[in-house]
C-alpha cells in the first residue's frame, strides 16, 4: 500500500511517511540556496495522500487526531522545515473547517473532494503590509464590493505561504457595504489572481511565502464563506502544527550534532569529542530540552483531542504556552547543537546553519510571545485571586 488513507495503524503511516520524506533534506539545501520552491516535495506528499489525512472521515479523509498530526509534522520538519510549516497550514485549516462546520456543507465537501482526488492545497491569506499579523486585530485593506450577485475584490496579501502551488486561497477582506470582515474562497485560476515573488527572508526560504495580488477579481456570492465577527475567536488547537515544526527542526539539529560528536576525533584527544565532559553536558542539556518539549506539546494535544467543547474553549493559555515554550526551547536547542559542532556549523554546506535560520522564524509565528504572556498572567491572577 502506498496511500496513507489505506493504512490502518499510526506505525505503518509513520514508516511510509519517513520513507517518502527521506530525500527532502538533500533537496532543502538546494532550495535554500536558490530561494526556490520544492514542488517535488509536495508531489511526493500528494502521491501518498498526506493532504487528505486531516479531512474528517465523513468527507472521505482519515480524520486523524491533532496528536497524530503533530507526530507527522515533526517527521516532515526533521527532513525540511519549510515544507513542514507550509503543509501544516493546509493540514490544520482543513481539519478545523471540517470539524467545526465553518463553511457551507457543499463548499467544504467540494474542496475536500478536490484535496482527496487531486491533492489540492489550501491556505489562508490574511496578513497585509499595513496591518501586520492578523492576530493583532488590524482590519484588512483588501476590500470586496458587491455588484449585483457578484463580488469584486482588490488587495494585496503578504506572507502567503505555499503560494506557488496553492489551489485555493482563503482571503480576508473588508466588505465595503457593511464594514464587516469576511473570508472569501478564491480558486487560483480566477482572472486577476496573481502571485508576486517577493519572498526574501533568510528563514524558511523554501516556503514560497510571496505576495498575493488581487486585481478586480470577480467572485460569486457563494465565495463569501465566512463572516468574521468581532467576538473573541475560540482557541485553535490546530495551530500546534507550528511548534511541532520547530521541534522537528531541533530534533534534526540534535541528530546532526550528536553524529558529529561521536565521529569527530581531533589528534589532541583519545576517542571522540563525545567523551569530553563539556560536550556531554551540552548533549544532555539538548536532550532534556527536547524531552520536555515533546512531552509538553503532545500532552496538550492529547488534552485537546480528549476534551469536549467546554474544555477546549478554555485551553487558550495552554495552547499559547505550548507554542511559546516549544519554539523558544527549539531555538536554544539548535544553538546548543551548533556549540557542540563549533565553527563547522557555520559552513554553508552544513545543515545546522539552515536549521538556525529556520528555527528563528518560529518566534514570529502566532501566537506571539508577548500576547501569550499576558494571557498567562491573566490566568494566574484569576486563579489566585
Amino acid at each position: 500500500m502506498n496511500n496513507l488513507l489505506e493504512l490502518n495503524t499510526t506505525e505503518k503511516r509513520i514508516q511510509l511517511l519517513k520513507n517518502t520524506v527521506a530525500p527532502f533534506n538533500e533537496r532543502a539545501q538546494k532550495h535554500d540556496k536558490d530561494v526556490s520552491f520544492p514542488f517535488e516535495n509536495y508531489k511526493d506528499l500528494q502521491s501518498i495522500g498526506y493532504p487528505s489525512l486531516t479531512i474528517p472521515k465523513e468527507y472521505g479523509g482519515a480524520g486523524i487526531t491533532l496528536d497524530e498530526l503533530l507526530t507527522y509534522q515533526e517527521i516532515i520538519a526533521q527532513a525540511d522545515g519549510s515544507t513542514a510549516l507550509s503543509i501544516g497550514w493546509h493540514m490544520g485549516i482543513m481539519k478545523y473547517l471540517g470539524e467545526n462546520k465553518i463553511w457551507n456543507e457543499d463548499v467544504y465537501s467540494t474542496v475536500a473532494n478536490d484535496v482527496i482526488q487531486n491533492g489540492a492545497l489550501l491556505n489562508n491569506a490574511a496578513t497585509e503590509p499595513a496591518t501586520g499579523s492578523p492576530t493583532r486585530g488590524g482590519k484588512p485593506e483588501t476590500h470586496a464590493i458587491k455588484q449585483g450577485n457578484k463580488w469584486i475584490m482588490n488587495g494585496r496579501k503578504t506572507f502567503t505561504t505555499l503560494s506557488p502551488i496553492l489551489t485555493y486561497f482563503v482571503v480576508s477582506a473588508t466588505i465595503d457595504e457593511t464594514g464587516e470582515v469576511g473570508n472569501f474562497l478564491i480558486k487560483r485560476d480566477r482572472p486577476g489572481v496573481n502571485v508576486e515573488e517577493t519572498w526574501d527572508s533568510i528563514a524558511m526560504r523554501g516556503s514560497g511565502s510571496h505576495d498575493l495580488v488581487l486585481e478586480n477579481v470577480h467572485l460569486d456570492e457563494e465565495n463569501l464563506v465566512e463572516i468574521l465577527s468581532n467576538k473573541k475567536r475560540k482557541p485553535a488547537g490546530w495551530l500546534l502544527h507550528i511548534p511541532a515544526c520547530y521541534l522537528g527542526i531541533a530534533q534534526a539539529a540534535q541528530k546532526e550534532a550528536v553524529q558529529f560528536a561521536m565521529n569527530y576525533s581531533p589528534n589532541s584527544i583519545e576517542g571522540t569529542i563525545s567523551d569530553l565532559p563539556n560536550v556531554k553536558q551540552k548533549m544532555g542539556d539538548l536532550e532534556l530540552l527536547l524531552m520536555e518539549s515533546k512531552h509538553f506539546l503532545h500532552s496538550i494535544a492529547q488534552q485537546w483531542d480528549n476534551g469536549d467543547e467546554n474544555i477546549r474553549v478554555a485551553m487558550g493559555p495552554e495552547l499559547g504556552a505550548a507554542k511559546l515554550s516549544v519554539t523558544n526551547k527549539a531555538v536554544h536547542a539548535v544553538d546548543l547543537a551548533m556549540r557542540i559542532v563549533g565553527a563547522k556549523s557555520l559552513s554553508e554546506k552544513n545543515n545546522l546553519q539552515r536549521y538556525y535560520r529556520d528555527v528563528r522564524a518560529g518566534l514570529h509565528n502566532p501566537p506571539m510571545d508577548d500576547m501569550t504572556m499576558m494571557q498567562l498572567a491573566d490566568r494566574s491572577m484569576k486563579e489566585n485571586n
